[in-house]
């Protein structure tokens, strides 16, 4: 009986509780935030413009990985194994900021060059090309926050990283709610955009007192070996950046021309909910698993490690999702409005698909740590690849369920 008390006292103690519980925090104001200025921009702009924030939110989280390289996870990487080695770590990172500017600039001329031939690709409609010339216009430092977050999190400053996340939801809210409020749907599309750029200069600031940030890293050589690691690396992280938003994408835009725009904002919403619940355990995954996994070298550590990852990952997951399933109505009143109802038929399968994706993730981020690119690429390709032809052959039988 003696034993147990212990065991649960070394348990709650352990790193991964520990940014858990630093994570839930950043989490927990982030899924707020995020409720609110769901609830604001769906009864605003409704399913339809719900579902077009959708669509722009995948293309930008495609761009972003194009404006970086592909390059942040590979840079956690190499920064969690190398961090005891400042002149080493700092090559990474000076090779990291040119890549970044090089990629960036190029997307960044493309965006403005082409907002009107996006806009109607993405949005179908030109109506929203000012959109496009924004996020071209301020790509670039939108690219910066994401570099300096995946630096943070190679060097285990979770303290930092955490408070910068909180920034980004309280800034993303203010952003979302005013525009839309003041500019409709238009607005809304522009905090999509625009928000993070901000935040960049509060990273900057919050960063500046790092051991590892000099303006050194900002002058210091390209190393082409170091380019080529990383760009080898970001094959797979750009597989899954760039093919799971495209995929949904595809499917959004399947259910809208299949069903209606509707159907694909209420699919959209849906989406949200599993999005808002998992940050807690994507945000840990990311933040604590991956650089533990790329520091290990032997494989019964990394088994004790997913074993230990499994036990508390999936009894959270089950209760979470009983709760939610047992409160959907709820939530979609809290969440939502009552345009939304025909949302409550979709929860179950939702749900369960979260679970054995959340278990699938925790395999998936060793393929990444042991750069296992070939079998990584193909998982992905077959996992996302399947959910986009099943989609096509069974929405058009059964419908949005």
């Amino acid at each position: 009986m003696k034993q147990m008390p212990i065991k649960f006292k070394e348990i709650f103690h352990t790193d991964l509780v520990k940014v858990s519980l630093l994570n839930g925090i950043s989490t927990l104001i982030r899924m707020t935030t995020g409720l609110v200025s769901t609830k604001v921009i769906a009864s605003i702009v409704g399913p339809t413009g719900i579902a077009l924030l959708g669509q722009l939110n995948n293309f930008v989280t495609i761009i972003l990985n194009l404006a970086n390289g592909g390059i942040t996870t590979g840079i956690t990487k190499y920064i969690a194994e190398h961090s005891n080695d400042k002149e080493r770590s700092q090559q990474y990172i000076s090779t990291a900021f040119r890549i970044t500017f090089i990629f960036s600039m190029v997307i960044a001329v493309s965006m403005i060059i082409g907002a009107n031939y996006f806009s109607n690709l993405i949005l179908k409609t030109s109506e929203y090309k000012i959109v496009f010339r924004i996020f071209g216009a301020t790509i670039f430092l939108y690219a910066l926050h994401t570099l300096l977050l995946a630096i943070l999190n190679g060097y285990k400053e979770y303290r930092k990283y955490v408070r910068i996340n909180i920034y980004t939801s309280i800034i993303g809210l203010v952003f979302s709610v005013v525009l839309a409020v003041n500019f409709g749907i238009k607005g809304a599309l522009i905090s999509v955009v625009s928000y993070q750029s901000i935040v960049f200069l509060i990273t900057l600031v919050m960063v500046h007192s790092s051991n590892w940030f000099s303006r050194e890293i900002i002058r210091g050589t390209l190393n082409r070996k170091m380019v080529t690691q990383l760009l080898e690396f970001s094959l797979m992280a750009s597989t899954s950046a760039i093919i799971i938003p495209l995929s949904q994408l595809l499917v959004r835009s399947h259910i809208a021309s299949t069903l209606s725009v509707n159907q694909a904002g209420i699919w959209e919403g849906i989406n949200r909910i599993s999005g808002m619940y998992l940050q807690v355990v994507v945000g840990s995954l990311s933040v604590y698993y991956l650089p533990r996994l790329a520091g290990m070298k032997n494989n019964h550590e990394i088994r004790r490690e997913v074993f230990s990852v499994y036990k508390l990952v999936i009894p959270l997951l089950v209760v979470t999702g009983l709760v939610i399933y047992m409160c959907r109505d709820i939530i979609i009143s809290l969440v939502f409005t009552d345009a939304f109802t025909p949302m409550r038929d979709l929860f179950l399968y939702q749900l369960t698909g979260d679970l054995l994706k959340m278990c699938g993730w925790v395999l998936g981020f060793i393929m990444i740590a042991r750069a296992m690119t070939r079998t990584f690429i193909i998982m992905e390709l077959v996992n996302y690849g399947s959910f986009i032809l099943l989609s096509y052959a069974l929405v058009p039988r059964f419908g949005l369920v």
